[in-house]
C-alpha cells in the first residue's frame, strides 16, 4: 500500500508546482491563445509526440532486459569511477584527499538532507515536465520538438551506455563511508527509484543529464519565458548536486551527464524542423549494435 500512496503524493506535489509555474511563467494570455489553436498546436507536435512515446516504451524495456544483457556484454567501470574520484579534490587537499562524495557528504545537515531528497524527487520531474507544458503554449513549436527530441536523445544514449558500462554507485561500493542518504532517511522513495531504475545504471547519471537538458532548454527560450531560466538553472545545479550529496552517483556520472546533456540539446536543435525518421533510427541502432564488442572464446 506505501507504493501507491507515494506515487500519489509525487503526483500531487509535482502537479501543484505545475500549476504555480504555469500561473507565474505562462500566464492566462498565453494560455488562452493555446486554446483556441490547440488543433494546430497538437498537429505540429504530434509526429515528435509520438517518437517520445515510442522511445518511452523502448526505454521500459530495455530498462526490463538491460541489466541481464549488460552482465553478458558490459565492461565494469565502477573501480575506475571511485579512483577518478579520489582525484578530484588533490589541488585542495594534497597531503590526504578526501572522496569526492565523503568529502561533500561531510556537510551533510537534516535541511540539506530534506532539501536535497525534495529535489532529487520532486524538483527533478517538474523541472522535466513544466517545459512540456510551456512551450506547448508558445506559437512556435520549435521549442517543444526540440525538448522532444532532446529528451529523447537522453533515454536512448543513456540506456546504451548501461547496457555497455556495468558501474554500482558509491552507497553500494564504500558502504562504510558514503550513506544512501536518499533511502536511510526517506526510505519510502526507494519504492519509487527502484520501480524505474536498477543499481548498476549509473554511468552516466540520467538525473543529471536531463535537468541539464532542460536549463540548456530554458536558456534557448529566454526571450519568452526570462524568469524560468534562472529557476531551471537553481534547479539542474541541485539535482546534479543531489545525486552526489545521497551517494548515488559518483561525480565523474555528473560530468559525462552534463556532457550527454549538451549533445541531446544540440540533437534538439538539429531536428526541431524535421523529426528523426525511424530509417534512421533503424540505422543508427544498427550502428551501435556492430560496435558492441563480441566475445569470442
Amino acid at each position: 500500500m506505501l507504493f501507491p500512496f507515494v506515487i500519489g503524493r509525487l503526483a500531487a506535489v509535482v502537479l501543484l508546482l505545475l500549476l504555480a509555474g504555469t500561473v507565474l511563467f505562462v500566464g492566462r494570455e498565453r494560455l488562452a491563445l493555446t486554446r483556441r489553436e490547440l488543433r494546430t498546436r497538437i498537429a505540429a507536435v504530434a509526429p515528435y509526440a509520438g517518437l517520445l512515446a515510442v522511445v518511452l516504451v523502448a526505454n521500459k524495456v530495455a530498462r526490463d532486459v538491460g541489466p541481464d544483457v549488460s552482465l553478458l556484454i558490459g565492461v565494469g567501470i565502477t573501480g575506475q569511477l571511485e579512483r577518478i574520484d579520489r582525484q578530484i579534490l588533490w589541488p585542495l587537499f594534497r597531503e590526504e584527499t578526501p572522496q569526492f562524495v565523503v568529502w561533500l557528504q561531510s556537510m551533510a545537515t537534516q535541511e540539506l538532507t530534506a532539501y536535497f531528497s525534495f529535489i532529487y524527487v520532486y524538483g527533478y520531474v517538474f523541472l522535466l515536465v513544466f517545459p512540456l507544458v510551456a512551450y506547448f503554449a508558445l506559437p512556435r513549436p520549435e521549442p517543444l520538438r526540440r525538448t522532444i527530441v532532446a529528451y529523447c536523445a537522453n533515454y536512448v544514449i543513456g540506456v546504451v551506455c548501461y547496457v555497455l558500462f556495468i558501474a554500482y554507485g558509491p552507497r553500494n561500493i564504500i558502504v562504510e563511508q558514503a550513506d544512501g542518504l536518499l533511502y536511510s532517511q526517506y526510505a519510502q522513495y526507494q519504492f519509487v527509484t527502484t520501480a524505474v531504475n536498477d543499481e548498476t545504471n549509473v554511468f552516466p547519471s540520467l538525473h543529471t543529464s536531463m535537468a541539464v537538458t532542460a536549463a540548456l532548454l530554458a536558456w534557448t527560450t529566454r526571450d519568452e519565458y526570462p524568469l524560468w531560466v534562472p529557476v531551471a538553472a537553481l534547479l539542474a545545479v541541485s539535482v546534479a548536486i543531489s545525486t552526489m550529496y545521497l551517494g548515488i552517483h559518483w561525480a565523474t556520472d555528473v560530468v559525462f551527464g552534463i556532457a550527454l546533456a549538451w549533445v541531446s540539446v544540440e540533437l534538439g536543435k538539429r531536428y526541431e524542423e524535421t523529426p528523426p525518421t525511424l530509417g534512421r533510427l533503424k540505422a543508427g541502432a544498427g550502428r551501435v549494435w556492430r560496435a558492441i564488442p563480441v566475445s569470442r572464446r
